[in-house]
């Protein structure tokens, strides 16, 4: 019975070193992957960062009065409709904004009638929506990457794991394994951890990015609406007025129908008369 007692006092003293050599706590697990495990989590980290900057722009970025102040498209329909399109640039040119983009490419064509206005404000919507894109698709980006970094640092874990393993011709235990394996897999939750928000924020702000866009465009039809009902003043050159080619085709047909140019015939010659009658001779 001693005996007995005194092994079994000795197998919880060993699973207690045990306990007490693996690393605990968060920052414990987190530095346990070695100098390739740190590597990756210091990439994780830049990660992480560039997103929350990315997140915090966008904050800042797509706030309903950086994109459509209040009162610009009101101020733009009552100047149209009162005629004076001077003031309504001027008050587009006061408050930059998305919408006020939209307005001034539809007032540039103002002259040429509500066709090339309308072609103006859709070019100009497509523009401002993929500018609004662009810094978003970088959240895509992160999301996208992070798994496969965090999954990079568990494979290369992995490989040293099991090259432990053959190196010691299968001495080392299962817990050994275990071990390297678990160190391995904190690379692929940290990625998880930066993946998961990364994706979410980008939907957030993609349909908020959408919706935007659409309120855009509903304004700036109201706005520039009363161009529609305005007479065209003004012309492109090029579709409406006739070209100066087609002048010049009008002009040499006109020649064409003049007489061919003939060589002058000769006239006969006139004889003198006489200088006496024949009675005289």
């Amino acid at each position: 019975m001693p005996l007995i007692n005194l092994k079994t006092q000795i197998t919880i003293l060993a699973e207690t070193a045990v306990a007490n050599d693996s690393p605990t706590g968060f920052f414990g697990i987190l530095l346990s992957g070695g100098l390739v495990g740190i590597l990756i989590l210091l990439v994780l980290a830049g990660l992480s960062i560039t997103a929350a900057y990315l997140l915090f722009d966008q904050v800042m970025t797509l706030r309903r009065k950086e994109v459509l102040p209040d009162g610009i498209s009101d101020t733009v329909r009552q100047a149209l409709l009162t005629g004076r399109p001077a003031e309504a640039d001027a008050a587009c040119r006061r408050a930059p904004s998305v919408l006020s983009v939209v307005l001034l490419s539809g007032l540039s064509e103002f002259e040429f009638g509500w066709r090339e206005v309308e072609k103006a404000v859709e070019d100009s919507l497509a523009q401002q929506s993929a500018r609004l894109m662009r810094r978003i698709e970088y959240l895509s980006v992160i999301g996208n990457i992070a798994p496969m970094v965090g999954l990079l640092g568990t494979v290369t874990g992995m490989i040293f794991a099991f090259q432990q393993v053959a190196a010691t011709r299968g001495a080392a235990g299962a817990g050994d394994l275990a071990e390297g394996i678990y160190q391995a897999l904190v690379t692929t939750v940290c990625g998880l951890v930066v993946a998961i928000p990364s994706l979410a924020i980008y939907a957030v702000c993609r349909n908020r990015v959408d919706s935007l866009i659409a309120e855009v465009a509903y304004q700036s039809q109201h706005a520039l609406a009363p161009i529609k009902r305005r007479p065209v003043t003004r012309t492109r050159q090029a579709t409406n007025s006739p070209a100066p080619a087609a002048k010049a085709l009008a002009g040499n047909a006109k020649q064409s129908r003049k007489p061919l140019d003939r060589p002058p015939t000769a006239t006969p010659a006139t004889k003198p008369p006489p200088e006496g009658n024949s009675s005289d001779k």
